[in-house]
């Protein structure tokens, strides 16, 4: 048995896989308080996926947005929609542990209810456009079966060690003579 879920080489295109939790944190770098989906119940390999985010009150941003009304800020729910976009797609990419999959663009983003505490969000993000290290996908959230949210999210994959400083390596370092 691998640590590493084998999505990419030995799921047929066509066949629906699920992830629990553990296979999540294997393939996405997000960790608590900023890992936003707890479960992947569909996924059809560079086309589609479908996540759950259970909302407690426990949330850390609860606490201020808003005390007297807590409400999951928007941004975290489209935050939502790119994670689960990055667990269908990281499955996809041999070498994730030296890439991260970042923001570069949101559109459409509509908010149609407020996310409470106790909600439990379905997340279905579709592939629209996914050219080498670039992706466009259409997230559309839901809390039971009514609308809550919905934004088209472009990402791309970079080297984790992009925007380091480069460190010399030992060799590089020895006194001159």
């Amino acid at each position: 048995m691998t640590d590493t879920p084998q999505i990419a080489t030995e799921t047929p295109a066509t066949e629906h896989t699920t992830l629990d939790i553990h296979d999540i944190m294997r393939i996405l770098p997000h960790r608590y308080p900023f890992l936003l989906i707890d479960r992947v119940t569909d996924l059809v390999r560079m086309k589609r996926i479908v996540a759950i985010k259970n909302v407690t009150m426990n949330e850390p941003f609860f606490a201020g947005h808003f005390p007297d009304m807590p409400i999951m800020p928007g941004v975290l729910i489209v935050e939502a929609v790119a994670q689960a976009g990055g667990a269908l797609l990281l499955t996809e990419i041999p070498d994730r542990e030296h890439k991260l999959m970042v923001f570069t663009g949101i559109e459409k983003a509509r908010f149609r209810r407020p996310v409470v505490p106790g909600d439990q969000l379905r997340i279905e993000v579709e592939v629209k456009a996914w050219r080498g290290d670039a992706v466009r996908m259409q997230g559309i959230v839901y809390v039971e079966d009514k609308k809550v949210a919905e934004a088209i999210v472009t990402c791309r994959l970079v080297d984790r060690d992009r925007g380091r400083s480069a460190q010399p390596e030992p060799d590089d370092t020895a006194a001159p003579e």
